[in-house]
């Protein structure tokens, strides 16, 4: 590990002049992911500004938004009463994500900007990889696979996002809020993160100085009825090899609007939009789900060891769309 300064902050305007002001500065909150790169190499800061004083932990549920501030910790969020009942959904994919005392650490903003989990990224050893050491390759492509991208995916990366709640929000539309050195902006979650292409290194629109403070969800009505289901190699704490959100509006026994989002399956949760229009006016039915999700995993483009996720995917998104309309009927 390199040696680095420390410097503790209050302002965000001072966090983001000091982190635009430096290159080699990293802003640290819970520290669950920071610490882990700069153990493994993946990062060299040569200054940290630590954020946990500025003023971004409070959750609010309002009449039309649920806004979540970016450093409100995942326990915190899980709990919060307002966030249980208005999205379901956003609870269990924050419980499922870590073990108690991680969730107890880890800030919102900075789950959001997790790094992949790929083997070859994570190496102890120096391996072919854009992200790490951009223009090296993707080893991935010729070699272990199992749990990278179906979609979106490129010839220079096909790694996966491993972010539990960015599905649950990215369903519901969540909205980033971003503070930079001269100004404020909004972006869409989906919009937030980059595609691979040939940079993919670069993985997100922030650019220096730039920090999230807080994600507002849209309400809807099927946030009330949503539920996130997660498949993993063992039950215990664990990433995803496929997960779902799922959000039902529900008029008696027919659809009024659904929201579907995978994770697990590409670069950054994967919202399946044609679906969600072809169960509009629907009932629920697993011939309905099939045809309405079989035009998305048209498009699936698995790799030589990942074959399974594509109908893993269907059959996990199907489950939590079952689960949302027990709770919409």
């Amino acid at each position: 590990m390199n040696p680095f300064t420390y410097e503790r902050v209050s302002d965000v305007q001072t966090a983001a002049a000091l982190l635009a002001g430096r290159p080699d500065a990293r802003m640290i909150a819970g520290g669950t992911e920071l610490i882990n790169w700069l153990k493994e190499g993946i990062d060299r800061p040569g200054h940290l500004v630590d954020i946990n004083d500025l003023p971004l932990a409070s959750i609010g549920v309002e009449t039309d938004v649920v806004r979540i501030g970016a450093l409100a910790r995942l326990s915190d969020v899980a709990a919060h009463s307002g966030v249980r009942e208005a999205c379901p959904a956003i609870a269990e994919a924050l419980e499922l994500s870590a073990s108690p005392q991680l969730r107890n650490m880890a800030s919102m903003g900075g789950n959001l900007l997790q790094r992949t989990r790929c083997p070859y990224f994570r190496a102890d050893a120096e391996l072919p990889c854009n992200k790490r050491r951009p223009g090296s390759g993707c080893a991935a492509m010729e070699g272990e696979n199992r749990m990278h991208a179906i979609f979106g995916w490129s010839a220079d990366c096909g790694a996966t996002h491993p972010s539990d709640v960015a599905v649950a929000l990215a369903a519901f539309d969540a909205i980033v809020r971003i503070t930079g050195p001269t100004a404020e902006r909004t972006i869409s979650l989906l919009e937030f993160y980059v595609p691979p292409g040939h940079t993919p290194h670069i993985e997100t629109v922030l650019a220096p100085g730039e920090i999230i403070t807080a994600i507002d969800v849209p309400r809807v009505p099927s946030m009330r009825r949503s539920r996130y289901v997660k498949v993993r190699d063992r039950a215990s704490y664990e990433f995803a090899l496929v997960s779902a959100t799922a959000g039902i509006e529900a008029d008696g026994a027919t659809i009024v609007s659904a929201r579907l989002a995978l994770g697990g399956v590409a670069h950054k949760p994967w919202r399946l939009r044609r679906a969600e229009r072809a169960l509009d006016g629907r009932p629920l039915d697993r011939a309905t789900m099939r045809t309405a999700l079989e035009p998305e995993f048209r498009e699936a483009r698995p790799l030589a060891h990942n074959g399974f996720k594509v109908e893993l995917a269907a059959r996990v998104a199907m489950r939590a769309l079952e689960a949302a309309w027990e709770m919409a009927r």
